[in-house]
């Protein structure tokens, strides 16, 4: 009578949890068999079949897919590092995507390379093409946090093809919230030195150079370490936002609606340091799940 195992690849697994039956069974040689040793190696064999079972269960749960929204302004650049840390997962931008496709001369990254130098627009087929090869990636294989993708209703929809055709779909849509006017106030007060990259905000981190209650202007916005003038970036202005903020909400308001059933909406019109737990429960359902993974994975390389 020989130990229940898997057959295949890898080494069998341990049996511990599988009952006693496995270590009493009579292996020494010579000794014969008895009805107690079958009884035995039957419940070792029904153990082995329900830890199976359980295995395939889990490793048939699908990747956690997140698409992350935000206005300008809104904390984007520091909430999804948050969730790319949480998740153990990467975070795709289109533009990245599009940069690296066409650098790395893949067949759908030639197509991109050749529409950009025709100076057309690359189209949504072509986009949809570039996260189908980037999310096939091994570093996808716990999931991705989507970033800039999708901006329409017909995007969305070409997305959600892409993933049924591998039986997944959206896990859920993190969308920071916060109000126009709050909006206005974080970015219209950014400036920036150019040549150092140091930045500075007429009410959080004003210069050295601006008086108390002065309205700010290039004469009295001067870096603090060499007093040179400083800027603002062209989308930083009030003209600016407003046309920003206007096209994101039309596309944003269809969106949500798309994928309301998976939407979790964060109050980001708070200290970055409170929003993050905010941020972290709403992704609660998928670490555990994510924890796993790795022993799954080792697990499964050992099934026939």
């Amino acid at each position: 009578v020989s130990t229940p195992c898997f057959s295949g690849r890898g080494d069998p697994p341990r049996t511990r949890g599988m009952g006693a039956g496995v270590s009493s069974l009579a292996l020494e040689a010579g000794k014969p068999v008895d009805a107690s040793d079958l009884e035995d190696l039957d419940s070792a064999k029904a153990e082995v079949s329900r830890y199976r079972s359980q295995l395939a269960a889990l490793l048939s749960a699908q990747r956690t897919i997140i698409i992350l929204f935000g206005p300008p302004g809104a904390g984007k650049g520091t909430h999804g590092p948050t969730i790319v840390e949480a998740l153990g997962t990467p975070q795709l931008s289109t533009g990245d995507m599009l940069r690296a496709a066409v650098a790395e001369g893949t067949e759908v990254g030639q197509r991109a390379d050749a529409v950009m130098k025709a100076g057309g627009l690359v189209s949504d087929e072509i986009v949809v093409g570039i996260i189908r090869e980037r999310i096939a990636r091994a570093d996808c294989g716990r999931g991705f946090v989507l970033d800039g993708f999708p901006r329409t209703v017909e995007q969305a929809r070409q997305l959600d093809a892409l993933l049924a055709e591998g039986g997944e779909a959206v896990s859920m849509v993190v969308a920071l919230d916060v109000p126009d006017a709050v909006l206005e106030a974080r970015i219209t007060g950014r400036w920036i030195h150019k040549a150092s990259g140091r930045s500075y905000h007429v009410t959080h981190k004003p210069p050295k150079s601006l008086p108390d209650g002065a309205e700010p202007a290039p004469h009295n916005m001067l870096d603090d370490d060499t007093g040179e003038p400083l800027e603002q970036r062209k989308d930083d202005t009030r003209e600016a936002l407003q046309s920003r903020l206007k096209a994101y909400h039309e596309m944003t308001i269809p969106l949500l609606e798309h994928y309301a059933p998976v939407v979790a909406k964060i109050d980001a019109n708070k200290p970055m340091a409170l929003i993050k737990p905010h941020v972290l429960a709403a992704l609660a359902p998928f670490l555990g799940k994510l924890a796993l993974t790795p022993l799954l994975s080792a697990e499964a390389a050992a099934q026939p």
